[in-house]
């Protein structure tokens, strides 16, 4: 391969990576806007809710991770504490793509949805990834808050613990919980970025 062209691949490679990293979300910035359909064949949009702080929770009910916060009812607690108390949206994301673990019919979806006793405000179904890619969502629980004008506020871990057992809850800093209480009292997030964990996301 000549050296002009190897130089112009090259530099192709980079933009590329450039731009990969360009198009992750930012704290401070803007989310990524997206339209999923839920459970019940309704579409959601980020815009869809302007006004309202938005709560994105990936899931996949196979990753022990995800049964550790909704065995003993940690997610569902905070579910119902984000909509109750701080009038939030709470969308919970399956971006499993088909044939693969997680991935749920919306049939299914809503049975998982009422046998655990969660209270998400829609279950979405991202089957082609896109809106989880768009997020740079990687494992499950993977946790995102997004205020009302739309801007990016807090990513990372629901937690500080990461390990399997739900035995360990009581002793974590709720990082989904802490942020939206900051929130409420006209406080920076911090941390605004935190480590996920979990199970890898199967796009």
């Amino acid at each position: 391969m000549n050296k002009p062209l190897t130089h112009v691949l090259g530099l192709a490679m980079a933009l590329g990576f450039a731009t990969s990293l360009a198009a992750a979300p930012q704290i401070g910035e803007p989310a990524p806007d997206f339209r999923v359909v839920d459970t019940a064949g309704e579409y959601h949009a980020l815009s869809d809710f302007t006004g309202q702080t938005v709560i994105l929770e990936w899931t996949n009910h196979e990753c022990p991770f995800v049964v550790k916060h909704y065995e003993p009812g940690n997610m569902q607690d905070q579910q119902r504490m984000a909509r109750e108390e701080h009038d939030a949206v709470w969308l919970t994301v399956i971006s499993s793509r088909p044939d693969s673990q997680g991935h749920l019919s919306p049939e299914e979806a809503d049975e998982l949805t009422s046998s655990r006793e969660a209270a998400p405000t829609a279950v979405l179904l991202d089957e082609s990834g896109d809106m989880g890619r768009a997020y740079d969502a990687r494992v499950t629980p993977h946790m995102y808050i997004i205020d009302g004008d739309g801007i990016l506020r807090y990513m990372g871990g629901i937690d500080s613990n990461p390990s399997r057992h739900s035995a360990d809850i009581p002793e974590s800093t709720q990082y989904v919980m802490v942020a939206l209480e900051n929130m409420a009292a006209g406080n920076e997030i911090n941390p605004d970025v935190t480590r996920p964990y979990g199970c890898t996301i199967k796009y």
